[in-house]
């Protein structure tokens, strides 16, 4: 019997370097998948649909809400993210650890419905580093900004909620971090019940 993948939901401030960390992880474990959010904002330069995210219109995700394909959704600065049901499923069953990056309301949608799952959020040092990151981007005007650093403030409120808090100040040791968080995973006990119901079944003679 193939032992089910560990869920691990990643979340941050938008510009907390969350997307980056997630590619650096995924490219040192190979068993490590990652699952493709559902989102209604435009792509960005370079973004492509189907591998960064399923880019959809307003109408596309509200079907599919109604059609209960999502594990999570949520809107954020005026646009939908979801995630799809069926390949996080799949996913898992077949022992393949699966990665979702989502925000943060998705994310305790997902704790919910998976209590196993573990929550990592990620973080710059401090508000006035985040602000400069967001700024340095160069994708969002003045006023996007401003409600992104509304957001943190909101997002903040909610951290405690997370398994673990990763402090984004160099991107390679917050990297190795996150992979030693996903190597944990496997020593829990909900992730090796086989090996726990044999060892209560060898020792059930003794009781």
């Amino acid at each position: 019997m193939v032992q089910k993948g560990a869920l691990i939901v990643v979340s941050g401030f938008a510009g907390a370097g969350k997307g980056t960390i997630v590619k650096k992880i995924l490219a040192q474990d190979p068993n490590l998948a990652l699952s493709i959010s559902m989102t209604t904002r435009n792509p960005r330069n370079g973004e492509e649909h189907g591998r960064e995210y399923f880019f959809v219109t307003k109408e596309e995700f509200e079907t599919a809400i109604d059609k209960d394909m999502l594990l999570e959704y949520a809107q954020y600065v005026d646009n939908y993210y979801g995630t799809p049901k069926k390949y996080v499923e799949d996913m898992l069953s077949e022992g393949r650890d699966v990665i979702l990056e989502i925000e943060a309301q998705g994310a305790l949608q997902i704790k919910d419905k998976f209590p196993n799952a573990v929550l990592v959020f990620v973080t710059p040092p401090s508000a006035e580093v985040l602000k400069s990151r967001l700024e340095g981007r160069g994708t969002e005007t003045p006023e996007v900004v401003l409600k992104r650093m509304h957001r943190a403030s909101q997002e903040v409120e909610i951290i405690d909620k997370y398994d673990y808090l990763l402090v984004n100040d160099d991107i390679d040791t917050c990297t190795e971090q996150m992979l030693e968080i996903v190597r944990a995973c496997h020593k829990r006990p909900c992730s090796n019940e086989d090996f726990v119901s044999k060892l209560k079944n060898g020792l059930s003679i003794y009781r």
